[in-house]
């Protein structure tokens, strides 16, 4: 099991920025893909944005052009810049990685999660 550390969360008004912040606790080898998950009280989880190995980035439509997702393999690391956010985007934001194990079955890990808030 990888445990994965978040920081970077607040407040903040309409239209600023935050940068979330996700690190594995040990070297671990096998994760291909990590990213972030939101959820909002009342609402269902969303996959925000995600990013593997290969390069590849994912986001939600709602996120594209405002938020940027970056991650180091070497330390298992990923970040969410989060620009022009939006009340909306007012959510408790998770840390995910995914790994393949030796058995080539695919296990996850979360973070705790760390909230942002949007608001004047």
């Amino acid at each position: 099991q990888v445990e994965l550390v978040e920081s970077g969360g607040g407040l903040v008004q309409p239209g600023g920025s935050l940068r979330l912040s996700c690190a594995a606790s040990a070297s671990i080898a096998g994760i291909y893909k990590m990213g972030w998950y939101r959820q909002a009280p009342g609402k269902q989880r969303e996959l925000v944005a995600t990013i593997r190995t290969s390069g590849r980035r994912d986001y939600l439509d709602s996120v594209k052009g405002r938020f940027t997702i970056s991650g180091d393999n070497r330390n298992n690391s990923v970040t969410l810049q989060m620009n022009t956010l939006r009340p909306e985007d007012t959510a408790m934001y998770y840390c995910y990685a995914t790994r393949r194990g030796d058995d080539l079955r695919d296990y996850e890990s979360w973070g705790r999660g760390t909230q942002v808030s949007v608001s004047s």
